[in-house]
């Protein structure tokens, strides 16, 4: 961390000048005096913790039977391990290269691993992360099989020119002993047998092993005499063998979908061939090939016939058919579909010994997305639940929230509900990959996990203690009718596909509210409730928002109209006195422009609602005059206040979810006072509309469209908040000017800034808050607009980015705090809005929230991105919630629970600042007092780059700012001083799915998708690093082999059983030789002490790595003198040699000698 410090002092000096011109006012530096700041750089320190999810682009595939282990490899080089649930573990080659083979050494702790560039590597698996012992790097042939016999040490390495190598796993060097492919093959033959793509030694007699290749020659080798013993040619290419366990047949599977049988002393032609998927012609001609069977296994039973499995073979008919794996035992015959590609599969046996009776009970499928494990001893088929949290990427994640610290009763009550929405018909056997142990951390707290995805589907998970779990999953899309032909589908601008994906949430855990956003402009308001319910009619709120152009300077739109006040009591329910809804075909026809009209049309079924989260409110923004809604880019909800928040590039809108009204729909210009000096007027006058990117769809038809513009409660509202529809205030005054505020529950309209341009949604990157506070922002790059918008549209637009609900001073001159509501934008502004809330009970419910515009607060470079509010103490003020009540119970326990709310503490404030709000955009921090507003702190995150997610979180209690910006470094900002703590260079952007998904939670934890499939948890606690190892799973746990198979008196007596080999004496130095130097490269791996430093040099610190040095120093210290004892050994035996020779020849005279 010392090379930053240069850096820090910099930027303390920066923040320190720029600071000192905005805290000029008195009381300030005492003010600052009373913060004790705790957190120190000593408290961080940045490490991975581990990664969740299906192995993205698997390529390879192992299993110890023994230890009960899994491996899997992937093409980017990465290596992931799994035991029991819970027990996972990932690693990488430092190559990337794809891994094309794994070889467990079985019950030994170590694993083999083979890449495309032609490396070998020895993993030792006893650690907790697992290291690299040896590599060896062949130069001049490539790798493209390996076999490792069980309880071997001597490793098969087959190439592409067709020779074999044997390496000795314990040195990793290379045997002298070759099988060479000419001497392999009949002489005879005039053309190259092609690269070896089968390796494997009879189970009877470790002394012949058997060579495919490629182009269907397969070679019974004697290894002791160096000759081959039997050749068996067929005319289609192999691509794989598998041995029956008596070692007297075996079966090859080839390019044409035959499998055929071969006895080992018939090689003139096959014992059978058959094709299991092909058509029999009645002729008795050869029936017609089909695909070729990628691979096969031949795996017997004592009590019944043998199980043969195969992937792939299917006739060529079948086109658009999913991938089988074909299970044939006895006379039957099981086609089992696939969701995904079959990469590799493995028959899970009893024994490890291959020379007995195997009896398979499940059978690993690695596909392209998934794993399955199939159990083969119930009738069916079924596959086991998978106890991983692999379905990550069911559907494409499209965004990401982390909840350290949750309430401790919301695991479990996510938990029961989802519990039921459990898939039936899995098998009723345990999981088969049961080895490890986890680990033994102290880390207790719940933490909560919350994805989003591309098919409107929400799902919680359990992600306590390094592990993952799902909880509960919600599908947003069951409040929307889907298109079921290809007419009805919707009518996208800028998405062709997902109209229903999430695009940001907002949750509050302790009221247990949701609020999700759509791409296609719509919000939904969810309530969590333990009863299910059936929901008549689905409570819609449908709103208007547009922005216009003015010529004028001031954003007053003059003689606009100003709402109705229609009664509050008026109407129960938003789609009371509405037209029936109508297809909106007739909106794209030459009539006009389509208008009035949602992007997804709602369910106009009931909806049955099952226990967890259930549907309290849909909101959808509609079209305007031919225009697509702008997609939502900010999103926030409060229980306490009943209210939800959101905006976009036009402005935002206020919602008050228990009277299902509309409360604000106002453009981003009109937040500002007239007298703001940040306030930004469009720099073109021209009034000319452009389309808002989103998705579309139509709803309602054109003539309902205009009756509801024209209906007197559709009034389009004024730019001005008012409190009578006959009066026209000041503008002067307008900011001051508590304003109650109703609007018809059906339709709303409102004139505001209507520069509207095309945001692209591959391109935008919008998020929530991911601590337990509903806040939500956007993270987008505000420079990557579509490429329709010009560079003076992009100057000018404002959307809005962020929200923070609070009670705070909404004014400089108030000295009661009341709620209040933070608005950031784009632009970096930030403005206080205040909320007039009525008395609870049945008052909430009917009379209106009043909403009062306070003008600017602050601007910062930079969009906004988070904030916060601190106390005086520099505690961290949460908004404020409404503890969780189920809505379906009866009212007397409604109020009980909300009695249970915990008092709110005396308001009352004189006198100077109580508190600190905590502001961050893209380029900078500060910190204001309230109410004086006055600029204590500031610091310049980054100039050269930009912050793609900011967090006020809480860390070894007390708070801090942490921020991921585009240049890959991760920082720390203490609270209220803004000074460094931590800056490393961790991760540089390299994927638009880190930047949409990386979010920071409390307690120094944060993830990303690292892969479409995969997260990648981090930490940036120096307490969790230190406690890493303790937390981490183990692997390796010591197990017995089992014993060998009993080879029988007569079998004993007469020699018929496994007959062993003398590896040692065949392929050891002094029989075979050494192996040319130039043929392959040896290099010792990071293991033993040195490996030990590495892994401490992201999980301990100073300290333990001055220990290991010192463990490393005694290493060296104890290898010296060894050597020195060695060197004196050396010299006392030439010592005695040379008395020997001198007493021998002492007597002797010259010509004696």
């Amino acid at each position: 961390m010392k090379k930053f410090n240069i850096r820090k002092v910099l930027d303390g000096l920066t923040a320190a000048s720029s600071s000192s011109s905005a805290t000029a006012q008195p009381g300030t530096p005492r003010e600052n005096d009373v913060v004790q700041e705790t957190l120190q750089s000593e408290h961080f320190q940045l490490c991975k913790t581990v990664r969740h999810g299906f192995s993205y682009q698997p390529s390879s595939m192992a299993f110890d039977p023994v230890q009960k282990i899994l491996a899997i490899g992937t093409q980017t080089g990465a290596l992931r391990l799994f035991g029991r649930a819970g027990v996972e573990c990932y690693c990488q080659h430092e190559s990337g290269a794809a891994v094309i083979q794994l070889q467990f050494l079985i019950n030994e702790g170590a694993l083999v691993s083979a890449l495309a560039d032609d490396s070998i590597h020895l993993w030792n698996l006893r650690q907790k992360i697992p290291a690299i012992l040896h590599s060896l790097k062949f130069n001049r042939e490539r790798i493209t099989y390996c076999h490792l016999p069980f309880q071997s040490k001597w490793l098969y390495i087959g190439t592409e020119r067709g020779n074999i190598h044997i390496v000795n796993v314990e040195s990793f060097t290379l045997s002298g002993y070759v099988i060479m492919w000419n001497k392999a093959i009949e002489l005879s033959t005039k053309t190259h047998p092609g690269p070896v793509v089968h390796i494997s030694d009879n189970p009877m007699d470790e002394g012949k092993l058997l060579i495919g290749f490629e182009c269907g020659v397969v070679v019974l080798w004697d290894l002791k005499c160096k000759k081959a013993d039997y050749r068996y040619n067929y005319d289609e290419a192999i691509h794989s063998v598998a041995w029956h366990h008596e070692g007297k047949q075996f079966v090859c599977s080839h390019s044409d979908g035959t499998l055929t049988t071969w006895n080992v002393r018939a090689p003139a032609k096959p014992a059978q061939i058959i094709t299991p998927h092909g058509k029999q012609p009645k002729d008795g001609k050869k029936p017609e090939p089909c695909k070729p069977i990628l691979k096969v296994e031949y795996k017997t039973t004592r009590a019944g016939d043998p199980f043969m499995v195969l992937s792939g073979g299917l006739s060529y008919d079948t086109v658009g058919r999913r991938a089988c794996l074909t299970v044939m035992h006895g006379k039957s015959t099981a086609v089992l579909e696939m969701d995904y590609p079959i990469v590799d599969f493995l028959t899970l046996c009893e024994t490890p010994y291959p020379n007995d009776f195997q009896e398979p009970y499940a059978v690993v499928v690695l596909l392209e997305k998934d794993l399955v494990v199939i159990d083969l001893g119930q009738i069916g088929y079924p596959i086991f639940e998978n106890p991983y949290p692999l379905a990550i990427h069911e559907s494409p994640v499209t965004c990401c929230e982390y909840f350290a610290d949750c309430p401790a009763e919301l695991i479990p009550a996510l938990y029961s509900v989802g519990s039921r929405q459990k898939r039936q018909g899995y098998s009723k056997k345990e999981w088969p990959i049961s080895g490890g142990n986890w680990g033994q951390g102290t880390q207790s707290y719940p933490e909560i996990i919350i994805t989003g995805h591309a098919d409107g589907s929400i799902k919680f998970w359990d992600a306590s203690a390094l592990m993952l779990q799902v909880l509960y999953k919600l599908k947003t899309a069951k409040v929307f009718e889907r298109a079921r032909t290809k007419e009805e589908k919707p009518n996208t601008d800028i998405v062709d596909e997902d109209p229903f994906a999430i695009q940001t949430l907002s949750w509050c855990p302790e009221s247990r509210m949701l609020c999700v956003a759509g791409v296609s402009a719509h919000v939904i308001v969810y309530r969590f409730s333990k009863q299910e319910i059936t929901t008549e009619v689905v409570q819609l709120l449908e709103v208007r928002m547009q922005c216009e152009f003015s010529d004028v300077d001031s954003p007053d739109p003059g003689g606009e109209q100003t709402p109705t006040v229609p009664n509050p009591g008026a109407s129960s329910s938003p789609q009371e006195s509405e037209p029936p809804t109508q297809p909106a075909t007739g909106n794209n026809s030459s009539e006009g422009p389509r208008d009035n009209i949602p992007c997804l049309q709602l369910r106009s079924s009931p909806l049955k609602q099952f226990p967890g989260y259930q549907v309290e409110l849909v909101i959808q923004l509609v079209w305007v005059s031919g225009e697509p809604p702008q997609q939502i880019t900010s999103l926030a909800v409060n229980s306490s206040y009943g209210l939800v928040v959101f905006g976009n590039s036009n402005g935002l809108a206020v919602v008050d979810y228990l009277q299902k009204t509309l409360l604000l729909n106002m453009g981003t210009s009109e937040l500002y006072s007239p007298s703001d000096p940040f306030q930004r007027q469009p720099r073109s006058p021209r009034k000319a509309r452009q389309s808002c990117g989103a998705l579309c769809d139509s709803n309602d038809g054109s003539n309902a469209s205009e009756d509801r513009c024209k209906s007197p409660t559709s009034a389009k509202m004024s730019r001005k908040i008012s409190s009578s529809s006959d009066q026209k205030p000041d503008l002067e005054n307008r900011s001051q000017r508590w304003c109650p505020l109703t609007c018809n529950r059906r339709f709303y309209s409102v004139k505001a800034d209507k520069k509207a341009a095309r945001m692209n949604l591959k391109w935008g990157v919008y998020r929530t808050r991911s601590d337990p506070k509903p806040n939500a922002k956007d993270n987008s790059f505000t420079r990557s607009r579509s490429s329709s918008v010009t560079s003076i549209d992009r100057e000018s637009r404002e959307a809005i980015s962020s929200f923070y609900f609070c009670e705070s001073f909404p004014r400089k001159s108030d000295s009661l705090v009341s709620p209040c509501l933070l608005v950031g934008t784009t632009h970096g502004s930030v403005m206080m809005v205040a909320l007039s809330l009525p008395p609870g009970g049945d008052q909430r419910l009917q009379q209106p929230v009043g909403i009062a515009s306070c003008g600017t607060l602050v601007r910062l470079k930079g969009g906004m991105l988070t904030m916060g509010l601190l106390d005086a103490a520099g505690t961290l003020l949460p908004p404020s919630y409404e503890p969780w009540y189920d809505p379906n119970t009866s009212d007397e326990e409604k109020e009980k629970s909300r009695r249970r709310r915990p008092a709110t503490p005396p308001s009352s404030q004189e006198g100077q600042d109580s508190q600190f709000a905590v502001l961050c955009s893209e380029k900078q921090a500060k910190v204001v007092a309230m109410p004086s507003q006055t600029h204590l702190y500031k610091h310049n995150i980054t100039e050269t780059s930009f912050v793609l997610r900011a967090d006020v979180v809480q860390m070894a209690g007390a708070n801090c700012i942490a921020c991921f910006c585009a240049n890959g470094h991760i920082m720390t900002l203490s609270l209220p001083s803004l000074r460094p703590l931590l800056d490393i260079n961790y991760l540089p952007l390299t994927d638009m799915r880190i930047a949409r998904t990386f979010c920071f939670s409390n307690l120094g934890q944060a993830l990303y998708l690292t892969s479409p499939t995969e997260i990648q948890r981090i930490t940036y606690s120096q307490e969790t690093c230190d406690n890493l190892q303790e937390m981490l799973s183990e692997l390796f746990t010591p197990v017995e082999t089992p014993e060998a198979p009993n080879r029988g008196f007569f079998k004993g007596l007469f020699g018929g059983g496994a007959q062993s080999l003398d590896r040692e004496d065949l392929f050891g130095e002094t029989a075979a030789g050494k192996a040319s130097r130039s043929l392959a490269q040896h290099i010792p791996g990071p293991g033993s002490m040195e490996g030990m430093k590495g892994a401490a040099s992201g999980v301990v610190g100073e300290l333990a790595r001055a220990r290991i040095a010192l463990d490393e120093r005694g290493q060296k210290l104890g290898e010296l003198e060894e050597r020195t004892a060695a060197m004196m050994s050396s010299a006392e035996s030439f010592s005695k040699h040379a008395h020997d020779m001198m007493v021998k020849y002492k007597d002797k005279k010259w010509y004696q000698l």
